[in-house]
């Protein structure tokens, strides 16, 4: 049932408080009780916005992901052609989540648990994320921008050389790398996915 409008400041009252607990003291030692005392209600009320403390963290972690998932879908909506589409979303997902990395770990690092879980929420960020760039790749070959005709082929190409760049899991592994030369790394292979794409050779 959707939430009134009247019910949403207290939604993310809580929700603000739970991203702090979760900076402060780690997602495994925050807690319902200790969230609701400094939203100033009680642990019952918490529980009728977020039925566990694992709903509640899911949502903590939907709530960053969203404004990518509008980006790719403004971007895959735009006239441009199909090849830039592709490069801006690509780098799109990956400066979200290396800002992210970097500047708040411990809500990264949900992202990367819910991934490891294969959370309901994180599920549905995949498919919307890959459903975008789906879109775009199939446009590139009907439109002829793409070379490349078998749109499976074309895909696993895609997502199997940007693995390291957007996929969470992976890019924790870089974590200690600076940030602008893996970015630098990532547009050269974008570049190599883009000329195959193209030219329909690998």
């Amino acid at each position: 049932m959707p939430r009134s409008s009247s019910s949403e400041p207290v939604e993310a009252r809580i929700l603000e408080t739970a991203r702090a607990h979760v900076r402060k003291f780690g997602a495994a030692r925050a807690t319902i009780v200790g969230i609701a005392q400094e939203s100033g209600m009680t642990h019952a009320n918490v529980y009728r916005y977020f039925p566990s403390k694992d709903a509640l963290l899911e949502e903590v972690t939907a709530s960053w992901l969203r404004p990518l998932e509008a980006r790719l879908r403004e971007a895959a909506d735009g006239a441009d052609p199909a090849y830039d589409k592709l490069e801006r979303m690509l780098l799109a997902i990956h400066r979200v989540y290396r800002q992210k990395l970097e500047t708040d770990p411990a809500l990264f690092d949900l992202l990367v648990d819910a991934l490891d879980k294969a959370k309901g929420s994180v599920r549905k960020h995949r498919a919307r994320v890959q459903s975008e760039i789906q879109r775009v790749v199939e446009e590139g070959v009907a439109s002829g921008a793409f070379a490349m005709a078998d749109r499976r082929r074309a895909l696993s190409l895609v997502f199997d050389a940007a693995h390291r760049f957007i996929h969470p899991l992976a890019m924790r592994l870089d974590a200690e790398a600076a940030g602008p030369a893996i970015e630098d790394r990532f547009e050269r292979i974008i570049a190599l996915v883009l000329r195959a794409l193209r030219s329909g050779r690998v």
